[in-house]
């Protein structure tokens, strides 16, 4: 194959790509970089409702806060509660995620402080629009459209860009800053992008398990080959025996405290008679993740499962989500922050350098055939991202009746 040909070729597709996608990956980084600070959002306003003065007064038994919670929640039981720190009061727990409901009762008067809920903040509606645009599953569809392109303008960018002479290594550290603004503007895009690719890569793998075909996808082979969370993790298995008296919520209060887990502990309340408490942390140190089920009767320990008994590509899967989030560390912070600048300024760099061209899209190289090798590389991005092979096949589709059409 005639690699100049193909550089061109490949350049024309990486151009048409980018231009596309470059609202919503400016949209992306922008929103993106926003949400890294939900903590500094959501903390501060979840403190107004759970802060309390400590006093010299014995505490309501958990037992009566569960009741109470329930009362104030028109008799609906909680399905958790997480462990309260010495001036918090107890948070009861309806649903997951971002639709989790939280009632904070006052251990010493049975006061309820309030409610809190992550869609209760500004932050949200960041989130909404990085993941969906505001507009439900179509909004998305769009964003993982967007992020399955920018793993192929990643690797075709590496391609274009990768020294195609010997002795031209230099290019992937210099900036050519007095030669004229357009090649400025193409070097920061260039070499920023070579630089930043590994970084924007592992950022994608993060963020693609939340789509929802490629998502969806990736459970399902998380499933078949058995390498998501353990069934056990979710209860199944770890039967309580029904007897005449059940322990108190408070008894499973001072086991769940005895077990000293890391980060924040919560206890989640049996379903159903036969089903167990479970004790589990929420923590980004995941060595330490722990989940422990408790018969409901007789508060024996059933089950003890940590990271290790979680399949690999859930491993895998929990890390790069937090990594996406920057959750892992103050480095992680900083370094997602820099990439989400970056991101812009790389994509920003490329628009102005495009201009510079008077908006011409590279042509497509005559007599040019692609190679079976590329055909097989293409099909299996496709299938890696299924929206990706769905866009191509419309492109495809656009070709063939503008062929049609100068045909006739």
């Amino acid at each position: 194959m005639d690699s100049k040909k193909l550089n061109q070729w490949i350049w024309r597709w990486h151009v048409i790509g980018g231009i596309i996608a470059m609202p919503f990956i400016l949209l992306l980084a922008t929103t993106g970089g926003i949400y890294l600070f939900k903590n500094k959002v959501e903390l501060p306003a979840r403190a107004k409702v759970s802060k309390i003065e400590t006093l010299e007064q014995e505490k309501l038994s958990f037992d009566k806060q569960f009741e109470i919670a329930a009362t104030h929640m028109k008799g609906k039981a909680p399905n958790s509660m997480e462990l309260p720190t010495t001036d918090e009061a107890t948070a009861f727990v309806w649903g997951k995620f971002s639709h989790k409901k939280m009632v904070f009762v006052n251990p010493y008067t049975g006061e309820v402080k309030g409610k809190f809920t992550p869609k209760g903040t500004w932050m949200y509606k960041v989130r909404k629009l990085h993941g969906e645009l505001l507009t439900g599953k179509f909004g998305t569809k769009i964003v993982e459209l967007v992020a399955s392109w920018m793993v192929v303008l990643i690797i075709t960018g590496i391609y274009i860009f990768f020294p195609m002479s010997k002795g031209d290594w230099k290019s992937i550290f210099r900036i050519r800053t007095k030669l004229s603004r357009r090649i400025l503007w193409r070097d920061i895009h260039a070499v920023g992008g070579f630089w930043f690719s590994l970084l924007l890569l592992l950022t994608l793998a993060g963020g693609l398990p939340w789509t929802d075909v490629f998502g969806e996808n990736f459970k399902t082979v998380q499933k078949i080959t058995n390498t998501g969370f353990p069934k056990e993790w979710f209860g199944v298995g770890a039967f309580s025996k029904p007897q005449p008296n059940k322990i108190s919520i408070d008894q499973m209060v001072a086991t769940a405290s005895q077990a000293n887990l890391l980060g924040k502990t919560t206890i989640d309340f049996p379903k159903h008679p036969k089903a167990p408490f479970s004790i589990s942390n929420s923590t980004f140190d995941f060595d330490q993740m722990q989940k422990i089920h408790f018969d409901q009767y007789s508060g024996k320990q059933l089950m003890s499962l940590g990271w290790s008994d979680i399949g690999i590509l859930m491993q895998a899967r929990l890390w790069l989500m937090a990594f996406h989030q920057g959750q892992l560390g103050s480095w992680n912070f900083a370094l997602m922050l820099l990439v989400a600048i970056a991101l812009s300024v790389i994509s920003i760099a490329g628009l102005i350098s495009f201009q510079g061209r008077s908006w011409g899209v590279p042509e497509s190289p005559k007599n040019f055939k692609v190679g079976i090798g590329l055909v097989i590389l293409i099909g299996l991005l496709g299938i890696v991202f299924p929206l990706f092979g769905v866009s191509l096949l419309f492109i495809g589709l656009l070709e063939l009746i503008k062929r049609k059409s100068s045909y006739f």
